[in-house]
C-alpha cells in the first residue's frame, strides 16, 4: 500500500513539474492603449501596442491580426504598435507566434477584439464620461451649497489672539476682515486657492494656504487691532436676544 502511494505521489509530482515547465514556456500577449477608445469589454478604436512576453531565450515574435502578419520583432522588447483604422471594422483575433533560440515555436493566447469607428468610439466614450462629469459637478455643487445652507448667517465669536489649530488644510487670511482662519474641507479647490468661507465675517473669498509666518503676523495684527479698539467681535442675533432677556429680569 505504501509503495502504491509513493508511486502515485511521484506521478503527481512529475505532472506538476511538467505543467509548471509548460506554463513557463508559454508566450503571452497583452494590449496597451496609446490613445483612442477602449470599452473594457473588447471594443477598441485608435492606436494600440501589442506586448509579448515569454522565455528568456525568445528571439523572435511575429504578430497577427486574424491570419494576417502585421509585424515581426527580433529583439526585446517584443512590442508592436498598430492603428485600428488600418483594418476593417468588426471582430478580430490578435495573436503571436514566438521562436526561441533552440528553434521551438510558441503560440500565444488569443485576444478577442472588435474594431469600431471613431464615431462609435466617441459616442461610447461620451456615454461613460458625461454621467461621470454630471456626478462630479453635482458633488462640487453639494460641497458648496450644503455649507451655505448650514452656515448661513452664523459667525464664530472667537476672541482676538485666541489659540488656533489650522488642521490638515492649513490656515488662510480672510481678505475681507484680515483674520486668520482654518480652511475647510468643503471649500472648493481652484488650483492654488480655495473658494472658502471666513467663519468670523461670514464672507466667501478665494484664499490661498498661508505660511506659518503669515498666520503669525495676522494673529499679531488681530491682537493689535483689538487693543486699539479697531477690532470689535460681532455679537450674533441669538447672543443679543439672550443678553436682552437676561437684562429684562432686572427691569421693573
Amino acid at each position: 500500500m505504501t509503495a502504491i502511494l509513493n508511486v502515485l505521489l511521484s506521478i503527481l509530482f512529475l505532472i506538476s513539474s511538467l505543467s509548471g515547465s509548460i506554463q513557463e514556456e508559454q508566450l503571452q500577449i497583452r494590449m496597451r492603449r496609446n490613445w483612442g477608445f477602449s470599452s473594457g469589454t473588447g471594443s477598441i478604436q485608435g492606436n494600440f501596442t501589442i506586448m509579448a512576453s515569454g522565455p528568456e531565450d525568445l528571439t523572435q515574435v511575429v504578430f497577427y491580426i486574424d491570419d494576417q502578419i502585421i509585424g515581426e520583432v527580433d529583439e526585446s522588447p517584443f512590442d508592436h504598435r498598430f492603428a485600428t483604422d488600418d483594418y476593417p471594422l468588426g471582430p478580430h483575433q490578435i495573436s503571436a507566434i514566438g521562436t526561441t533560440a533552440s528553434g521551438d515555436e510558441l503560440v500565444s493566447n488569443l485576444v478577442q477584439v472588435e474594431f469600431v469607428s471613431a464615431d462609435q468610439g466617441w459616442q461610447a466614450a461620451g456615454n461613460i464620461i458625461i454621467p461621470l462629469v454630471v456626478v462630479i459637478l453635482a458633488a462640487i455643487g453639494l460641497a458648496v451649497i450644503v455649507p451655505l445652507i448650514f452656515t448661513r448667517g452664523k459667525k464664530e465669536q472667537l476672541p482676538a489672539g485666541a489659540p488656533r489649530s489650522y488642521g490638515y488644510y492649513g490656515g488662510a487670511i480672510c481678505p475681507k476682515c484680515s483674520r486668520p482662519f482654518s480652511r475647510h474641507i468643503y471649500g472648493l479647490n481652484l488650483g492654488l486657492h480655495k473658494y472658502d468661507r471666513c467663519p468670523y465675517c461670514g464672507k466667501w473669498s478665494l484664499v490661498k494656504r498661508a505660511s506659518k509666518e503669515e498666520l503669525e503676523a495676522a494673529e499679531a495684527a488681530e491682537i493689535a487691532a483689538a487693543q486699539e479698539g479697531i477690532f470689535e467681535p460681532q455679537i450674533s442675533e441669538e447672543e443679543t436676544l439672550r443678553r436682552d432677556l437676561e437684562d429684562s429680569r432686572f427691569e421693573d
